[in-house]
């Protein structure tokens, strides 16, 4: 991680021009490296690259990476919240500070052009998108295929990181995949600014070429660290990308994906991986020496396929992931901004499920289903034992491949494979899983949808989920608003605008999406 900060400041005047639209205004502003500078520096020094795409990682987690000063600006995990909320799966059960309260939680940035949190995610995207392309023409363009080993990995990291980019702004910016849908501008070199939107077809067809390029290009790369790209990580980005097309041909080719990735040999988390041994022990305030396992905080667990390691060289503090989620960190959730699970969606899980024990459990607390069992500084010192973060943070697991194939498997009508990749995590989870003999169909694509609500829970990848099982969110009686009313998954206040900024400052943009 110090080698990551060490290249990150060596890019950082690179990434300080791919913010909005006014700072492309200017082609070759004088206080920054330009496209052409960075390419020839690149020719006597491939580390100005190394070091570029190591600015793109960072920005996953940067602090105003958004470009706003908001609190809930934060790189990929502040957008896994929102994704989170407007699912109904994360309630806001106590909001003492509001932040997500009005804008999120209250739908007024989906509905609001003008709001920041509207806008966050539309300048993050497209931020890392713009720095991608910087990388990606200084090794020869979109069609290139680098000589120098270094640089294919580097241009395969590169290109799955601009896809993922596009594949979050499909998901947060279109009710629903239309390809015939003009949805989002398209940039796919440094020159390129104030595009029209174009159909959602072309931004797939991009996303796709990217992922399978990455995969392609980085065959035989050996990652130094689980914040880098590697082939399966790139395998189950592309998964994720086809299951939102829900085709017969689509969820064949993920069927096939998520086999491949499973065959590396990612183990799934254990229980005591997953929770803490004893369920008494995650409603205690601080650690006395007897909670052992869970706590989803350490980048080393073998079960993670792709995240970050965050030391207090990153300087991540309050405006981050944990401090928004943490009780046990100094977070908004430790002084009255309450993040849990939706009640109704508790009360799903079977009494012996080890998942129960990931959240707090006295019903008459006001941390109740707050994850103190799931997401904490093991320290558990209630509000944080210190203000700098070092907690890790996770951003794909194996677990999410063994649902992603069993969801395949069942939307293909092979429901014995569905249940085998679904009793290979459940295994794990409760006593018995004999009941998954007992289900076919539609029941079973409802089964995996639940299980893959409760098993990532706070991972930022239930909005996903709801979007291409097309189901209705209702909210439990611990949200703060709109509790029992259904919200299908396509209803507008579930989907971002079009930010104002966009509107004013692209002239090949006036309309919202539909």
């Amino acid at each position: 991680m110090k080698n990551l900060l060490k290249l990150t400041l060596l890019s950082s005047a690179l990434l300080i021009v791919v913010g909005c639209s006014e700072d492309y205004l200017e082609k070759e502003p004088s206080e920054f490296l330009t496209q052409a500078q960075v390419s020839k520096a690149a020719e006597n020094n491939p580390d100005v690259l190394a070091g570029t795409l190591a600015g793109i990682y960072s920005l996953q987690f940067e602090s105003g990476s958004g470009g706003t000063g908001s609190h809930t600006d934060f790189g990929q995990k502040g957008y896994d919240i929102y994704g989170d909320m407007l699912s109904g799966d994360m309630a806001l059960s106590v909001s003492s500070f509001g932040w997500y309260r009005a804008d999120i939680t209250e739908f007024q940035a989906p509905l609001d052009f003008l709001r920041n949190s509207n806008y966050q995610p539309w300048r993050y995207y497209y931020r890392i998108i713009r720095s991608a392309n910087l990388v990606i023409d200084a090794l020869g363009g979109n069609d290139a295929v680098p000589e120098v080993e270094e640089n294919k990995y580097i241009l395969g990291q590169t290109k799955a990181m601009r896809a993922h980019s596009y594949f979050y702004l499909t998901q947060y910016y279109q009710k629903e995949y239309d390809p015939n849908e003009e949805i989002l501008p398209i940039y796919v070199a440094p020159e390129d600014e104030n595009g029209p939107k174009v159909p959602a077809s072309q931004i797939y067809d991009l996303i796709e070429k990217d992922l399978n390029d990455a995969i392609t290009l980085l065959d035989g790369f050996g990652r130094a660290a689980k914040n880098e790209i590697n082939v399966p990580v790139a395998k189950g980005i592309l998964a994720y990308v086809l299951a939102s097309k829900d085709t017969p041909e689509a969820w064949g080719q993920v069927k096939t994906l998520t086999d491949e990735v499973i065959a590396e040999g990612y183990p799934i988390m254990t229980e005591s991986e997953v929770a803490p041994i004893d369920a008494a022990e995650v409603n205690l305030t601080r650690n006395d020496g007897t909670i052992s396992g869970g706590g989803f905080n350490d980048l080393n667990t073998p079960g993670w396929m792709w995240g970050v390691d965050l030391t207090s060289d990153s300087g991540v503090g309050l405006v981050s992931w944990w401090g928004q989620m943490d009780f046990f960190s100094f977070s908004y959730a430790g002084y009255g901004d309450y993040k849990a699970m939706d009640s109704d969606l508790y009360d799903q899980m079977s009494d012996d499920d080890v998942r129960k024990r990931q959240f707090f459990s006295d019903p008459e607390g006001a941390n109740y289903l707050q994850p103190w069992g799931k997401f904490y500084d093991p320290r558990r010192v209630p509000r944080g034992a210190s203000r700098v973060v070092t907690n890790d943070l996770v951003y794909m697991r194996i677990a999410e491949m063994y649902l992603l194939n069993a969801e395949a498997a069942a939307n293909l009508g092979m429901d014995a494979d569905a249940r085998m990749s679904l009793a290979a995590l459940l295994d794990l989870r409760v006593d018995d899983t004999s009941y998954l003999d007992g289900l076919s169909g539609e029941a079973l694509i409802d089964e995996i949808y639940l299980q893959t609500r409760l098993e990532l829970w706070g991972e930022g990848k239930s909005y996903l989920a709801l979007k291409r099982n097309k189901k209705t969110v209702v909210r439990g009686p611990n949200h703060l608003s709109f509790v029992g009313e259904p919200i299908p998954y396509n209803d507008e206040r579930l989907t971002f605008e079009i930010p104002e900024a966009e509107i004013l400052y692209n002239p090949a943009i006036s309309t919202q999406n539909d």
